[in-house]
C-alpha cells in the first residue's frame, strides 16, 4: 500500500503591507494638514477692551508679562531674540499670524518693541490680545 502524501500547503495569512501603506498615508495627511500653534508658555492678565474680537487666526503667540517678560515657544527670550524667532516660523509657515498678548500692566514701550521686530521679521497681520469684559 502506498502511502499517499498530500501536497504541502501554503500557509496562508493577512498580507499587512497595503494596512501599514494606507495607515502611513493616513499619518502624514494629519500631519501636513494639522495647524501648529506656537504658544506663550506663560499667562498673563489682558487688559479689558470692549472693542476686543474674538479671531480664530494667530499661529505664533508672545506673551509680555508684567515685569518685561517676553516668552515665546514656552520659554523666555531676550528681544534681540524676537525677530530671528519670527523669521524662522515665518519660513516654516508663512501663513501664520503673530499675537501679541501684554500683561495690562506690561511696560508699553516694550510692547512697541516687540511690535516692531515682529513687523522687521515680516510678519504683516500682528494683533494685540484683549480680552472682552462682555465675555470675548
Amino acid at each position: 500500500m502506498a502511502q499517499q502524501h498530500a501536497p504541502e500547503s501554503e500557509e496562508t495569512g493577512i498580507d499587512l503591507a497595503p494596512m501599514l501603506d494606507f495607515v502611513m498615508n493616513l499619518l502624514i495627511f494629519f500631519i501636513i494638514t494639522t495647524s501648529f500653534i506656537k504658544e506663550a508658555g506663560v499667562q498673563v492678565d489682558r487688559g479689558l477692551s470692549v472693542t476686543a474680537v474674538h479671531k480664530d487666526s494667530g499661529n505664533i503667540l508672545i506673551a509680555i508679562r508684567q515685569n518685561g517678560e517676553i516668552w515665546m515657544d514656552r520659554k523666555q527670550v531676550d528681544m534681540r531674540e524676537v525677530r530671528p524667532i519670527i523669521e524662522r516660523f515665518h519660513i516654516e509657515r508663512p501663513e501664520d499670524t503673530v499675537v501679541v498678548v501684554a500683561d495690562k500692566a506690561a511696560p508699553v514701550g516694550t510692547l512697541a518693541q516687540v511690535m516692531d521686530q515682529v513687523k522687521s521679521a515680516g510678519i504683516k497681520d500682528v494683533a494685540i490680545g484683549a480680552q472682552n469684559p462682555a465675555g470675548g
